[in-house]
């Protein structure tokens, strides 16, 4: 039997079970891509920016281009409804070998490195209530080739949240245990914005602030692709497609209604930023903007507050993460180019628990390793190579079956997906200009997944 053969969800049983509805998908959208990283970015991108009207420009401009990855990726989820996102199109568009490398690098770095990011993140939160918690203190050092394995009690309250959040996922109920955390975190975040404009000291005046930066036109350019990165994870939903009832219907409703959100949270966290603090001040931060905007806006107080909402947050993060990577390995599973057992899932539940164990088990590694910050940095490029190549597959499908049923098209065929492309590939220049080194390192990551994938093509 070829690989693709088996990319039918009708001959893998038990299977699947189409439960989720639009806003159950959107949910996963919205805790995806919020992550630290608008905690951090919009620094960045006001070091490089000089007007403030310039730099919310910038946040609309990168959330119309999430939208119109999104909008091509409706069209792909709603052709091929089956589980694995980006997987299952380059699958169809480029051939198994080009698909089992999104699939790798997703194991190897991408979800299970994030959540592994996210893990530690959280145990360092909760060490501002526990001390303990976030103590990196080693009790246990196993030296390994290449690598230090490292517990300590930080490592070990990270490890207890990937495993927690991992069997909440292996029953069928988990979804709604993702959904209150995303609602909570959502309702923290539009509250936080809601009494900082409302009530904070803040100033209205700050939004017309300038400042000046070495290259004013460059620098905008340059803000986009760490915009992108911010904005990954837009395309969440396209992951569980397999899983969402009336996939031709609430899959297109599940990305654009999760985009939309989390760029109406992302310019309205901008605009409470440059109501903190003028823009010269934000591009002067050494990190800690959450911590520094609610102590300009509520006082010293307001820190222990912003701890709690972040542990919520980043555990709705993980939380997404670990719906969506284990459906990639599943699928390629399925494919046999990925552990067979990944392929099974739950009679009565109807999850992949073991895929979803595959992953906990190397995040808690991930963990334990002090190489995780280099894999996920070196990686990171990988997500908007994956999902530009993803989008292009649009017009090559189109091309190659110009009368195959798409129940929803991509809005602004072709010039919106063209156009994201476009951006894709300027950011993917950028990085292998300004970080030749862990681009190429990162480009090392993928390349091992060659001879991986021709290992597990022989045994078919």
């Amino acid at each position: 039997m070829s690989l693709n053969a088996s990319a039918d969800p009708s001959t893998a049983h038990p299977s699947l079970a189409r439960r989720l509805g639009p806003f159950d998908a959107a949910a996963i959208v919205v805790s995806n891509v919020i992550g630290g990283g608008i905690y951090f970015v919009p620094i960045t991108v006001a070091r490089l920016i000089p007007f403030t009207g310039w730099l919310l420009g910038a946040w609309l401009f990168g959330g119309v281009l999430a939208f119109a990855g999104a909008m091509a990726y409706a069209e792909l989820a709603t052709l091929r409804p089956h589980a694995g996102g980006e997987y299952v199109y380059l699958r169809e568009a480029y051939g198994p070998l080009a698909a089992f490398l999104t699939g790798w690098t997703s194991f190897v770095a991408g979800f299970s490195g994030s959540i592994a990011t996210g893990a530690v993140a959280l145990a360092e939160y909760i060490g501002r209530f526990v001390p303990a918690a976030a103590d990196t203190t080693p009790l246990l050092t196993l030296p390994v080739p290449w690598v230090s394995i490292e517990v300590s009690r930080q490592s070990i309250v990270a490890i207890s949240a990937i495993v927690a959040l991992s069997f909440v996922h292996f029953h069928a109920s988990g979804r709604l245990v993702h959904n209150a955390l995303t609602l909570a975190k959502v309702l923290a975040l539009v509250v936080f914005i809601a009494l900082g404009l409302g009530w904070g000291h803040g100033l209205m005046g700050n939004l017309a602030s300038t400042h000046t930066v070495a290259g004013p036109i460059t620098g905008w350019l340059l803000a986009l692709p760490p915009i992108m990165l911010t904005y990954s994870g837009w395309n969440a939903a396209a992951y569980v497609a397999e899983e969402i009832k009336d996939p031709n219907r609430n899959v297109p409703r599940a990305l654009a209604l999760g985009t939309i959100g989390v760029v109406v949270i992302y310019m309205a966290l901008n605009i409470l930023f440059i109501y903190a603090m003028p823009i010269g001040d934000l591009a002067k931060l050494d990190g800690h903007l959450a911590d520094t905007v609610a102590e300009r806006l509520f006082g010293v107080a307001a820190g222990d507050l912003l701890g709690a909402f972040a542990i919520v947050s980043l555990a709705a993060s993980i939380s997404a993460m670990v719906i969506a990577g284990p459906r990639v390995y599943y699928a390629m599973a399925r494919d046999h180019v990925f552990l067979k057992s990944a392929a099974q899932v739950h009679p009565q539940q109807r999850t992949p628990m073991r895929a979803i164990a595959a992953q906990a088990v190397w995040s808690s590694i991930l963990v334990l390793s002090g190489t995780l910050e280099q894999l996920v940095n070196y990686t990171g490029f990988a997500v908007v190579v994956f999902s530009g190549v993803a989008v292009l597959s649009v017009f090559k499908l189109r091309q190659r079956d110009p009368d195959a049923l798409r129940p929803f098209k991509a809005w602004g065929y072709p010039l919106a997906p063209a156009f994201f492309v476009a951006a894709s590939a300027i950011i993917v220049v950028y990085e292998v200009i300004n970080e030749p080194v862990p681009t190429m390192a990162g480009l090392a990551v993928i390349a091992v997944g060659v001879p991986v994938y021709f290992v597990f093509a022989k045994r078919t």
